[in-house]
């Protein structure tokens, strides 16, 4: 029989109350959902390419009260101006060209987006939107869009920039995501610049963050 290692109930006792203060300094949230949304794109290591399309569009639901994954959403994209990855994109991101080539072109997939959000989500619940710096939904989803002759949806056009929520608990605004994970004794999960993995770890910054009492709030919208 293999032995059994026994953990003095003082040690037990003294860690659910942790997480009771910490679940105490939660605050209450003006919105039911985040939408933790990170884009991975076409890149080449040299120069800026144009246009640059999204190649991969994950989203992860969190329950603005527990701070679990209630859904997501995630597929990958084929490109149209670039179909051909770079060694270098595929490199950072670990996509390969197979994972692109049996993607849903742009227009197709941001269909299936807002029937996720219409039909997941729902409309009619208040949520917002989370990422990792503005280049997401400031700069790439309006670069796409415009290229595609698609309107940017209402709902897309104001989110949280979790670095600047980071920057008020912490005293300090950093510029990657590890960071982030450091300062606040986190493990990093998965790949580094994989979507999906990258809102895995923005979704857990959250909660962290969430445990510090921070509120959060929209902190840009564009036109």
């Amino acid at each position: 029989m293999a032995n059994k290692t026994r953990i003095p109930l003082h040690h037990i006792n003294s860690h659910i109350k942790l997480q009771q203060s910490m679940m105490t300094k939660r605050k209450p949230q003006s919105y039911d959902y985040f939408l933790v949304l990170d884009f991975e794109a076409t890149c080449c290591e040299e120069g800026k390419m144009r246009p640059q399309e999204v190649i991969e569009f994950p989203v992860l639901k969190v329950n603005a009260k527990t701070y679990e994954i209630d859904s997501s959403f995630h597929q990958f994209v084929k490109p149209k101006h670039h179909p051909i990855l770079s060694r270098f994109c595929m490199d950072l991101t670990s996509i390969t060209q197979e994972e692109v080539d049996g993607g849903k072109p742009f227009p197709e997939v941001f269909k299936d987006f807002d029937k996720w959000i219409k039909e997941d989500v729902g409309i009619n619940n208040k949520f917002l939107f989370v990422t990792c710096g503005d280049w997401d939904l400031k700069t790439m989803l309006p670069s796409q869009c415009a290229s595609e002759n698609l309107q940017v949806p209402a709902y897309c056009k104001k989110w949280l920039n979790i670095k600047k929520s980071y920057a008020i608990v912490k005293g300090e605004y950093i510029k990657g995501m590890m960071p982030m994970i450091k300062g606040l004794g986190l493990t990093h999960t998965g790949r580094l610049h994989r979507g999906f993995d990258d809102c895995k770890n923005i979704a857990n910054i959250l909660k962290a963050l969430a445990d510090h009492g921070c509120t959060f709030l929209p902190t840009m919208t564009i036109e």
